[in-house]
């Protein structure tokens, strides 16, 4: 039976955008190529960390949320030990608790983006209808004369 699984890992700050992203496609599809099913993932960014890892003092965060059979996990636990851009990572067996908290926080942040899209979207309308509005009126002036 497939368990639910959390990891985040964190990468050195040294790689460009395109490393970064390379990096999470990589261990995306070794999930995938095993079998696990990604539930959700999440790219936390660029932030500092606690203390020094590797002489560093930040690294780029991620998250991977996945249904996964235990020898995927030691699969990919081995891959990140091998992956020289990877400073640390812990991977995670979830309960039903954590499923329904991950899974009810996941919700939230949907719904608050949603909102500041549609606040986004409505503050632009308003400003761009007068605009739009005088725009028209200088067309119908210059089609009058």
């Amino acid at each position: 039976m497939a368990n639910q699984y959390e990891t985040v890992f964190i990468m050195t700050p040294v790689l460009s955008e395109d490393q970064m992203k390379e990096t999470v496609q990589k261990f995306e599809k070794i999930l995938t190529n095993k079998g696990a099913e990604i539930v959700h993932q999440e790219n936390w960014g660029l932030r500092k960390l606690e203390y020094p890892i590797q002489k560093k003092s930040s690294g780029f965060y991620h998250l991977f949320e996945f249904k996964a059979a235990g020898d995927v996990v030691a699969e990919l636990e081995l891959q990140f030990r091998r992956d020289e851009r990877i400073m640390r990572f812990l991977t995670v067996s979830m309960d039903k608790y954590a499923i329904a908290y991950a899974e009810k926080r996941r919700n939230l942040r949907n719904e608050k983006a949603a909102k500041a899209q549609e606040e986004t979207v409505e503050a632009l309308e308003t400003v761009e209808a007068p605009a739009v509005a005088e725009e028209v009126n200088n067309e119908s002036k210059t089609e009058q004369e």
